[in-house]
């Protein structure tokens, strides 16, 4: 791969990296040896790169080179001077991203992610992907779900007193249970002027506060476009609780994308790996195991299923 700045050794640890954005450096980490092929992981708005890291061990102890990133605004990446947070931002990243592997990676992109892998498709018939896997998003998606989950992440800009503050908030609007222990949230808020603030420039919402009719019908336009240009193996992962994704939404993208598949997962919302991470990271290592089969190498192939 080239354009990358290596910080420390290899192995099934995360190396700390940067990366080049759309004129940005964007925090990363690699799980596994650079020489293995490579799947980069692009979490959704409001997330960190942190949110993979369970994925992330599970694929490099498979025999595959697994990148998290952080997105522009999001974790230790750059927040640019001003708020340029549209999507075509997030998909000039993604563009200059793939450009730096020697070949296509396969990227798994959750909402956010998944959105800018399909707009930087868009604009070319090359592909810019080995594969690829959408984690419940599709270009049709329901906007009270929309709506609910941007006002949760706008309703706090003041931050929390603690993070078992946080962690009430959190689980009232999930309605899952209070997990036993606060550390997890330390990889989406940080400590600051005595508050716990999320870890994202709080100006990535501007525009998306009042979701309007029209704006999602173009950018679901934009992404049916992109969906027609994707030629490679395709997976969409569903929670079953879904707030944004319906059946039929996924059905409209599979007639998009001959050949693309679909699964469910059983009991998780538009989180799906914070909900059900084991069955996340089955149905993402089931696909890479048929694009590579016998890639699987050493005694952690089967240790993270």
């Amino acid at each position: 791969m080239g354009h990358i700045e290596i910080d420390a050794g290899e192995g099934l640890r995360p190396v700390p990296l940067t990366l080049p954005g759309g004129g940005l450096n964007l925090a990363a980490d690699r799980w596994g040896e650079s020489h293995d092929p490579a799947v980069l992981f692009l979490h959704g708005g409001g997330q960190t790169r942190r949110s993979w890291d369970e994925a992330a061990r599970a694929v490099s102890g498979r025999g595959w080179q697994a990148l998290t990133v952080d997105h522009r605004g999001h974790g230790e990446s750059d927040w640019p001077v001003e708020a340029l947070y549209g999507w075509d931002h997030f998909a000039d990243d993604i563009a200059a991203l793939v450009a730096g592997f020697e070949s296509p990676p396969v990227v798994v992109g959750a909402s956010l992610g998944g959105i800018a892998a399909l707009l930087a498709q868009r604009r070319t018939e090359d592909q810019l992907f080995a594969a690829l896997v959408l984690v419940d998003v599709t270009p049709t998606m329901d906007p009270e779900g929309v709506r609910r989950i941007v006002g949760f992440m706008g309703a706090h800009p003041e931050g929390f007193a603690s993070l078992e503050e946080a962690s009430e908030v959190i689980s009232e609007y999930t309605g899952r249970p209070r997990p036993d222990s606060t550390d997890g949230l330390r990889q989406v808020l940080r400590h600051e002027n005595g508050r716990w603030r999320w870890h994202w420039d709080v100006r990535f919402l501007q525009g998306r506060e009042r979701p309007t009719g029209e704006r999602e019908e173009t950018l679901r336009h934009l992404m049916l476009e992109g969906a027609a240009r994707v030629r490679v193996p395709t997976l969409v992962i569903r929670g079953t609780r879904s707030e944004l994704v319906s059946p039929e939404a996924v059905r409209e993208f599979l007639d998009a994308v001959p050949g693309a598949r679909y699964v469910d997962v059983q009991d998780a919302a538009h989180m799906v790996a914070g909900d059900q991470n084991d069955r996340f990271i089955e149905a993402v290592t089931d696909f890479l195991d048929e694009l590579e089969p016998g890639r699987q190498r050493g005694p952690d192939a089967n240790g993270e299923r």
